[in-house]
């Protein structure tokens, strides 16, 4: 049903009920049924049809919503997975590209790290299309995702996530996953580290942080590029949650990469 089809039920079926009754009982009843009892009885049905209409109404409303809160979600996870299948694309054309003209060149040993590069990224890719969990709150996929992430590389991950449901829309969930996937696949490949830990936490209505560190060999400031795809992209989500992202390296060694609610 549609919402306009319930706009007109509510709008006229209670005064089409309730000015039948009181049509019959002024023609009809009023020799049956005392003035003071027609009133009582005109309250209790009015009561009742609200009640009841109200009921079924918002038992409809909360149906569609629920249909359309699914149908987001999977558009999400459906958008994430196209996303992550044109970098698995574009990762590869060029490493590909890259290969043939080492091997025109005879540089054989840079050929190789070619090849290896592009097995690093087709893993990884393929890894995390398998591993976009769509079942369970967020906190459990995320946590999912993150064991299987540490059992893939053999990086310890320790996880702290104090936030309560539906803190995140599917899309906003969506774009936080993604910076997660991109934080730990950075790790992954640049860091060196053993030991990452993630923390989520809500601190009040909308207000809500995100760290992620490691213990690797952390990066210079002043070399890294800020157009870097993946830090683009950790920023172009940033964008889209309305948070404020930051990414430093850590005197003690390591990297730390902050997310805050603005």
């Amino acid at each position: 049903m549609t919402y306009r089809k319930l706009y007109f039920l509510t709008v006229f079926v209670p005064p089409l009920v309730i000015g039948t009754f009181e049509f019959l009982r002024h023609d009809w009843l009023l020799a049956y049924i005392p003035m003071e009892t027609g009133n009582l009885l005109i309250t209790i049905i009015s009561f009742a049809i609200s009640f009841l209409f109200a009921s079924w109404v918002f038992r409809m409303i909360r149906r569609m919503n629920d249909r359309l809160v699914e149908e987001q979600a999977r558009r999400a996870v459906y958008e994430e997975r196209e996303r992550l299948a044109r970098e698995l694309h574009d990762g590869i054309a060029q490493s590909l590209f890259f290969l043939n003209v080492k091997l025109r060149q005879g540089h054989v040993n840079e050929a190789r790290a070619a090849v290896s590069e592009i097995d690093k990224h087709v893993r990884q890719a393929i890894f995390n299309l398998r591993a976009l969990p769509e079942e369970g709150s967020f906190p459990q996929r995320l946590e999912k995702w993150l064991t299987q992430w540490s059992s893939l590389t053999g990086v310890d991950v320790d996880c702290l996530m104090e936030i309560p449901e539906s803190t995140f829309s599917p899309a906003e969930e969506v774009q936080l996953f993604g910076i997660v996937q991109e934080a730990f696949a950075n790790i992954r490949k640049h860091a060196a580290a053993s030991h990452a830990t993630l923390t989520l936490q809500v601190k009040a209505e909308r207000q809500w942080k995100l760290v992620i560190t490691d213990n690797g060999s952390g990066f210079d400031q002043g070399a890294i590029s800020a157009d870097h795809y993946g830090i683009v992209m950790m920023r172009e989500r940033a964008e889209k949650l309305g948070a404020m992202f930051s990414l430093s390296s850590q005197q003690s060694g390591g990297t730390m990469l902050s997310l805050h609610s603005k």
